[in-house]
């Protein structure tokens, strides 16, 4: 996806993103609409979107603050609140084969958040590394055995960013922004999962807002893992190798 600023002939900066494949940049401007229903975390404003062009405004560059990532926080909490009709369920409007970052991400409604999870957010991305090379048979059984031993959970489907790095939250002094999402629902510890891989300024101010808002179920943080084969495994099919040895300790962890 190319992306570049220009600026509107009334004088607002935007973003131009230009798609990678046909229908993302409609995909995420449905996805970007999505979140902004909630009225919970602010996210820029689209001023054009097809199947080819996407055009929003500009967030103003600013420094993540602890008084920002504490409104961050139970503004993510209130996000994840607002749900989705199922696990796996896309935006309104969004398309079932979707994408995160440049890998294909399939939005397939599920109801029982584990087996839904295996079948369409770990286990299509082993395959796809296995195809590739990148990982040999016992390797991809190593994934398998962790399937099968995700826990249950009770939690209903969450409104999910989807692709929660830290890159994808942008700070203007005031307030983080959420850009480029991957959005679905989903189990909200995923989102928060992200947030840990790659790190996020002020984390333990924005965990401790969210669970002021909405405090999370006992065990969730030895649940990091699990949540984290998902971003692990489809940076293992975009960056080879380099992502494979995170994303298996992950899977060994569960036991």
């Amino acid at each position: 996806m190319s992306i570049r600023e220009a600026v509107l002939d009334d004088g607002r900066a935007v973003v131009v993103k230009h798609g990678h494949a046909p229908g993302a940049t409609a995909a995420e401007a449905a996805g970007l609409r999505w979140l902004a229903a909630a009225d919970a975390v602010p996210v820029p404003s689209i001023h054009r979107a097809d199947d080819s062009q996407l055009v929003l405004d500009r967030v103003p560059a600013g420094r993540p603050t602890t008084a920002a990532a504490e409104r961050f926080g139970r503004g993510l909490a209130r996000l994840h609140a607002a749900g989705a009709p199922a696990f796996g369920a896309p935006p309104p409007d969004g398309p079932a084969d979707a994408w995160i970052g440049l890998a294909p991400m399939a939005n397939v409604p599920g109801e029982d958040w584990a087996s839904w999870y295996a079948a369409h957010r770990v286990l299509p991305y082993v395959r796809l590394a296995v195809d590739a090379g990148t990982f040999g048979a016992a390797e991809a059984a190593v994934f398998e055995r962790a399937c099968s031993r995700l826990p249950p959970s009770a939690e209903p489907p969450s409104r999910l960013h989807g692709d929660l790095w830290t890159g994808n939250v942008l700070w203007d002094g005031e307030r983080a922004w959420l850009i480029d999402p991957a959005a679905h629902g989903g189990h909200r510890e995923t989102d928060l999962a992200m947030l840990h891989l790659f790190g996020c300024p002020h984390l333990d101010r924005v965990l401790a807002a969210y669970q002021e808002v909405a405090p999370l179920t006992d065990g969730w943080a030895e649940r990091i893992p699990l949540h984290q084969l998902f971003p692990l495994l489809v940076h293992t099919v975009l960056f080879g190798r380099s992502y494979a040895g995170q994303a298996l300790a992950a899977a060994r962890s569960l036991r």
